[in-house]
């Protein structure tokens, strides 16, 4: 079994070709053969009534996933949390919008419609946009949001209208994000103290400083124990999907860095590398890879179209898709200590 630290499984059990067929797993290197992360308990969610505890990220959540029934700006989704901790809603009043990151958390990258665990106990779940408390660094009149039928993250305007779910608690396994400052509307910068942003409150498992250690030609990420290629391409240029597979083929035959189990990151992992307080590249300071690029495949098919991969847009630092035949995106190799 793989191992890395605070990086949950994304769910995808099934490897597909490039045209969206299903194939057996073993040997194709993608995210169903090794199914890198940590491991959801059975059952995965706890009900109480209008709650539910995730087992995994130890998170709570309103079990209604829309309760406020409508899209609000971003300002407004803050504002109305605040109420819900004013009213004590189901009994608490630490509510708050989830950061990108505990957001996430709860998607599951082999359902659509939502994208969430099979058998998951919630309600009323809208396969769209939700907020989440986390601003965009490459433009802060922008936060982040996540769609909850296909699994995309990217940015919208603060002053525009998307759903909220709120969530209590803290999580000793999902990293912080790395924001650490807080935004209006307007993009201004504005003191974090009783905003609700994820600047505020900064929940997760603290970084390591420094967060990574040069070995040679791979470097160590201290916070999730992975090893990644200190070249960030590979390829030097584009690939496809199945070509970027047979980079990481050649880099194992030649045991890069004294290596040879090198493999194409799942999205998660490629997550895993962001700091939300930066952008071009959403990297965090002073990291030491070298031939950063913009956008890089990962291991994970998209299964809203099997046919597309998962990419991560690292300039921006979104999570989005490309079509696995197109020379799209840059490759990047990691692998784990067993």
């Amino acid at each position: 079994m793989l191992k890395a630290r605070y990086i949950l499984k994304t769910g995808q059990i099934r490897c597909y070709d490039v045209i969206g067929n299903q194939i057996p797993c073993k040997g194709t290197g993608q995210d169903g053969e090794y199914q890198v992360g940590i491991h959801a308990p059975e059952p995965r969610f706890d009900v109480s009534g209008g709650l539910v505890t995730d087992r995994l990220t130890g998170l709570v959540w309103s079990k209604d996933a829309n309760i406020n029934g409508f899209p609000m700006t971003w300002e407004a989704a803050l504002a109305f949390v605040k109420n819900l901790n004013e009213i004590g809603y189901e009994g608490f009043r630490d509510w708050r919008m989830p950061n990108r990151k505990e957001l996430r958390s709860l998607l599951h990258m082999e359902t659509m419609n939502p994208v969430l665990p099979p058998g998951h106990p919630f309600e009323n779940v809208f396969h769209g946009w939700y907020w989440t408390s986390t601003t965009a660094a490459i433009n802060t009149k922008y936060a982040w949001y996540i769609h909850l039928g296909g699994a995309r993250m990217f940015y919208g305007r603060k002053d525009q209208e998307y759903l909220l779910w709120p969530v209590r608690g803290t999580s000793e396994i999902l990293p912080a994000t790395g924001q650490d400052a807080c935004f209006d509307a307007e993009g201004g910068k504005t003191p974090c103290e009783g905003t609700g942003q994820d600047g505020m409150f900064r929940y997760g498992v603290s970084w390591p400083a420094p967060r990574f250690k040069l070995c040679g030609l791979a470097i160590e990420d201290r916070l999730t124990g992975l090893i990644w290629t200190q070249s960030a391409d590979l390829a030097h240029g584009l690939t496809t999907w199945q070509e970027a597979f047979e980079v990481i083929k050649e880099i194992n035959l030649n045991k890069l860095a004294g290596y040879s189990d090198w493999r194409l990151p799942n999205i998660n992992e490629l997550e895993s590398l962001v700091d939300c307080s930066r952008h071009t590249p959403a990297l965090p300071k002073d990291h030491p890879f070298k031939n950063v690029r913009e956008f890089y495949w990962s291991s994970t098919t998209s299964i809203y179209d099997p046919s597309w991969s998962w990419a991560l847009y690292m300039y921006k630092g979104a999570v989005g898709v490309g079509l696995k035949k197109g020379k799209h995106f840059y490759v990047w190799g990691v692998r784990s200590d067993h």
